[in-house]
């Protein structure tokens, strides 16, 4: 790793930067609504956005920085295994298809802006509600802190901010000022600002992740090359493998479909989904987000490449990084660690935003101020959005990175349990809503229990996310594990509480909420007239 600072990438860096922070800002006037004051407007830019916007929106939510940093580094650090990303976005998509355009439906029908909302107004239960908002921040908020990591990453390998002995704040000033940044434009423009940050970030992410697959083998020597040397470090190290084991199968395949049921879960996500103009655009974006996985495999290819170029750093979240500062020239370094810390930024806000809306919508509307007005939402939402990055900078600036990424696991565990509760609900309302409540309750006591019990060479708690499944006594993802008990107690309490016939709630949707779109009639959520009509 170099000692000095790289002058030329820092530049081309500082330029995209300048560059998003502009459209950031501009993004406020971007379909400005007559009404401003509302979470529609704010917190899903007026449920407004076409096919091409949102591909992008999901697309820059969904493969964030830290996946362009983890996904490769995972492959570096363990090999093959850490390919389960790439089928697990594949699972996904014919997953979302038959759901979301009916979550999509029904939201816009009802003005819902979370998932809560429409948890509470299906089932009729406030404690419900209050659970899936209660697990949707606190499984977002060490996101946020990873897509900082990810920022600090790109800052280390620049030089930037000196070096360990430097004084705390010269050392993480640069990460205040990306933080100050992106806290100002979210609050101004809302979700409009990474819908907007998003056609760059994700440009510059295909644009580099092209060259990378292309000029990074033939100055190694080829693939041959590649992958000889991946497969003799591995061999050597007696740790990971090009093809995963035989003993890791079950945990592979688990922590795939685990992790494809968990992603829609997640409420950036959703708030993403949600601002989506018809169920139409969402069906579309189904078919053709998937062009993301091809680019994730070839990203993932990058651990193989740093082995090949004898990177060497002691955090594997620096590998990445650090091949691309070792085999680029420094322009075209810059413009790769531009991609990295803009792709944090995407997320990061739409992340802040989903988690301000649900503590909005579905804490304080629903428990604290039931007579909020509209303008007094949004008001809410844009303050408890900058609440919420500063504790994911808090979070990065005063613990070990390895507590981030524990919590992370521990987020995907937890989102996953509040899956009964919005997929069971969207096609059938026989579970109890006490069952789900039980259930949910069930699956998230589990889940940390379990993970709290893994250890690593590193980690007495929390090492890692796989276990032994009980009663079949292979290794498997936790959170899989967890679900599946989730699903077991709402099944067998929803029997038993319909038999003692426990009062069930009230549903206020019908059957053909799920099936409409934007222009049917008695749709309560209606686009504002600028926005009508326009193209993609």
């Amino acid at each position: 790793m170099n000692d000095g600072v790289n002058g030329v990438a820092l530049t081309v860096f500082i330029i995209f930067f300048l560059a998003v922070t502009v459209v950031g800002f501009m993004a406020a006037r971007w379909r400005k609504a007559e009404n401003e004051h509302s979470l529609d407007e704010w917190g899903l830019g007026g449920r407004s956005f076409g096919t091409w916007v949102t591909w992008f929106l999901l697309g820059g939510d969904l493969y964030t920085a830290y996946t362009f940093v983890a996904v490769p580094a995972a492959i570096y650090a363990a090999g093959a295994a850490g390919f389960f990303a790439v089928p697990y976005t594949i699972l996904v998509y014919p997953l979302i298809f038959t759901f979301l355009p009916r979550l999509w439906s029904v939201s816009h029908k009802h003005g819902y802006v979370t998932t809560s909302d429409f948890v509470r107004g299906r089932f009729g239960s406030k404690g419900l509600s209050l659970a899936v908002a209660v697990t949707g921040i606190l499984a977002t908020m060490p996101y946020i802190a990873l897509q900082l990591v990810g920022i600090q990453a790109v800052l280390d390998v620049m030089g930037v901010g000196g070096g360990e002995n430097t004084n705390w704040f010269v050392k993480d000033l640069p990460l205040l000022i990306a933080f100050g940044v992106l806290a100002a434009y979210t609050y101004s423009s809302g979700l409009r600002a990474p819908a907007l940050i998003a056609f760059v970030k994700d440009t510059l992410i295909y644009i580099v992740i092209a060259v990378a697959i292309i000029y990074i083998p033939i100055k190694l020597g080829g693939f041959d090359e590649v992958f000889g040397a991946a497969s003799e470090k591995y061999t050597a190290a007696k740790a990971g493998a090009l093809v995963p084991a035989e003993a890791g199968q079950w945990t592979y395949a688990t922590l795939a479909l685990g992790s494809a049921l968990a992603l829609f879960m997640y409420p950036h996500s959703i708030t993403a989904t949600l601002s989506s103009r018809s169920r139409e655009v969402i069906r579309r974006n189904t078919t053709i987000l998937p062009l993301y996985s091809l680019m994730l495999g070839l990203l993932a290819l990058l651990g193989f490449m740093a082995i090949a170029a004898g990177v060497k750093v002691t955090n594997p979240q620096l590998a990445i990084p650090q091949l691309f500062e070792d085999m680029f020239p420094s322009w075209f370094a810059g413009v790769a660690f531009a991609a990295i810390g803009i792709g944090a930024l995407v997320p990061a806000a739409i992340m802040s935003i989903a988690a301000a809306n649900l503590f909005t919508r579905n804490i304080y509307k629903d428990f604290l101020k039931p007579d909020a007005t509209p303008a007094q939402e949004t008001k809410v939402s844009k303050l408890v959005s900058l609440l919420v990055k500063v504790g994911a900078l808090i979070f990065v600036l005063t613990m070990d990175k390895t507590v981030a990424i524990n919590f992370q696991l521990l987020g995907g565990i937890w989102i996953l349990q509040t899956f009964p509760a919005l997929v069971g609900g969207l096609f059938t309302r026989w579970f109890h809503r006490w069952a789900l409540l039980a259930g949910w309750a069930v699956g998230m006591l589990y889940g940390t229990l379990a993970a709290y019990g893994v250890a690593s060479p590193t980690q007495k708690h929390f090492g890692g996310s796989a276990k032994e499944i009980p009663g079949i006594g292979e290794i498997g993802y936790i959170g899989l594990t967890a679900f599946v008990l989730n699903v077991v107690v709402t099944v067998v309490l929803t029997f038993v509480l319909k038999a003692l016939k426990a009062p069930d709630g009230v549903d206020e949707t019908v059957a053909s909420d799920y099936t409409a779109d934007a222009g049917d009639p008695g749709v309560a959520v209606e686009l504002p007239p600028a926005t009508a009509g326009a193209g993609h």
